[in-house]
């Protein structure tokens, strides 16, 4: 790095950073020992559920450097995703209708920002030579929002969301570690004070305090994370969410000030904003694989994504329609989506 100006680089990397379609880049060094010890407690009170990785990988996340031995920096990038200014809990109330968090509507945004920070790479390739580099879009053990958090992008809000003052929490995360001694940005502060709209909104009371989430209860983690049987405590609560729960999103006050997403490749597919249930509770296997391809909600797999979809025909409004739908996957071959439909049924009368 003789003779560069590394001001100017980072300068440099911030504008190639917005031409490639990041709303903001900042950089951070890779200490996250103040980190640390929240991730240690959250383990060990249980709060990952089954997401043993979690456990597996702490000394990764908590040393990120020994994901890319001779790293000393992070370049942290943030993509907006929201499909529209309005944020309202109106679409809980159709009853009929599938919701899915917003950020899976559209194209798998991992792939898209993983090449974009490849791009970012070869562009500071050619201004400076070869240099060590790793991109990560929440494809390996980093504490992303760690990251974020001291490299100025936002703060880890009473949710565990990374929030932005600019910008609302509507975005995408990602980061390229590099070995080269880029000045480094000031972290943000907190700007949530006495505010508690999302702790008190959560349908399962995931919330065990400000920045404390019990995953166990989360309808992202049950919809999502779990493969297993969905605890009956919390089918009535998730209501009609079938992959993953925006509500602590929804009612905070600073995404009013997100803006819209210019990203085609963000817009929703499939009706995924306005799907019937019925519809998608019809859909055949390749079906289900075909129309997911390329989303996020594929991960999950057919059999989850039923499950899921009998617990919000279960909360349904009752119709000969819905009963029947249910009654005709009485038999499947999957206990696990059998037991959930049983339930469904149950909760209209027709077990």
């Amino acid at each position: 790095m003789n003779g560069f100006d590394l001001s100017r680089l980072a300068e440099d990397i911030r504008d190639w950073g917005r031409e490639l379609g990041f709303q903001q880049l900042a950089i951070t060094d890779l200490d996250l020992s103040e980190y640390s010890p929240h991730l240690r407690r959250w383990v060990q009170n249980q709060f990952h559920g089954r997401m043993s990785y979690m456990a597996r990988n702490q000394e990764l996340r908590c040393q990120p450097e020994k994901l890319l031995p001779g790293s000393i920096t992070a370049i942290c990038v943030r993509m907006d995703y929201a499909p529209t200014k309005h944020n309202s809990l109106a679409e809980m109330g159709r009853r009929n209708k599938a919701y899915i968090a917003r950020y899976a509507r559209g194209r798998d945004y991992h792939k898209l920002m993983r090449k974009r920070l490849q791009t970012l790479a070869r562009r500071i390739d050619a201004v400076i030579g070869p240099f060590g580099y790793r991109a990560f879009v929440d494809s390996a053990p980093v504490l992303e929002r760690a990251l974020a958090e001291k490299s100025g992008l936002g703060w880890i809000g009473k949710n565990t969301m990374l929030l932005n003052q600019h910008a609302g929490s509507w975005f995408f995360l990602g980061e390229l570690f590099t070995d080269l001694p880029l000045p480094v940005d000031a972290p943000a502060s907190a700007h949530c004070g006495s505010c508690r709209a999302c702790l008190d909104v959560c349908p399962t009371n995931a919330f065990v305090g400000p920045n404390q989430l019990d995953a166990r209860r989360c309808i992202s983690y049950l919809t999502i994370e779990l493969r297993g049987t969905i605890p009956e405590e919390f089918r009535v609560p998730m209501g009609n969410r079938v992959f993953g729960c925006d509500d602590c999103n929804l009612v905070c006050p600073w995404n009013k000030f997100a803006s819209v997403s210019a990203e085609e490749d963000f817009l929703p597919r499939n009706d995924f904003d306005d799907a019937e249930l019925l519809s998608l509770f019809s859909w055949s296997e390749q079906e289900f694989l075909g129309r997911t391809a390329g989303s996020a909600i594929r991960r999950i797999g057919y059999e989850c994504w039923l499950r899921n979809l009998a617990v919000a025909l279960g909360n349904s409004e009752g119709s000969e329609a819905v009963i029947e739908a249910l009654q005709k996957r009485r038999h499947d071959s999957s206990e696990l989506v059998r037991e959930h439909v049983d339930w469904a049924l149950k909760q209209h009368g027709a077990a």
